[in-house]
């Protein structure tokens, strides 16, 4: 049993590479959201001549800047999309793990019983502990994969600033992932990190 609780304390310390790859991801989407915002901003005030004072009389001004802006804004639209799929490729990745560690179970000699799955040796967590902490991170990144999915996409040419705002916040937030939880799973599978 203490074996197999090993085995999966090494299955967390690959969930948590893949964590602080989401953490850089994350910040990293944040940047190109808030670049995409500024720009779909831009183009409202660069639509209206009005805006241009005494440059109106350069010929094709308006439609050199607008071509320009959108430039920069298909590049950040581009650079979301590939982030995007990273952040898909760390949710693959964590079903792996967790379908690993559901394998882990089925692998030995002897399946364990429901009694052993709940046993806890010391401080150690139990297996079933362990299985359940795997499946929330996974469930919990996959949930906010998808919200972060919908929400990019939400993002147009059209969007009114408190649109952007709002999408904003929601990206910020996380609301899948909540650090408090997370960090009590750590704790029950790495008891010894904070004893």
């Amino acid at each position: 049993m203490e074996m197999l609780v090993k085995k999966y304390q090494q299955k967390y310390r690959r969930v948590r590479d893949e964590m602080s790859r989401w953490d850089e991801l994350q910040t990293q989407l944040l940047t190109q959201f808030r670049n995409a915002s500024s720009i779909i901003e831009r183009l409202e005030v660069l639509r209206n001549t009005k805006n241009y004072g005494e440059l109106t009389h350069i010929s094709g001004i308006t439609k050199v800047l607008l071509g320009k802006q959108m430039e920069s804004l298909n590049c950040i639209f581009g650079s979301m999309k590939r982030t995007m799929k990273e952040f898909q490729s760390i949710v693959i990745s964590l079903e792996k793990i967790l379908r690993d560690g559901r394998q882990l179970l089925k692998g030995g000699s002897m399946q364990p019983t429901m009694h052993q799955m709940q046993l806890r040796v010391g401080i150690r967590p139990s297996l079933a502990q362990c299985l359940d902490g795997l499946k929330s991170l996974y469930e919990m990144h996959h949930s906010e994969y998808l919200l972060k999915s919908s929400t990019i996409s939400a993002l147009t040419l059209n969007s009114s600033a408190s649109d952007m705002g709002g999408l904003h916040q929601l990206l910020a937030d996380q609301p899948n992932i909540p650090k408090e939880e997370v960090q009590f799973i750590f704790n029950i599978i790495f008891p010894e990190e904070i004893s």
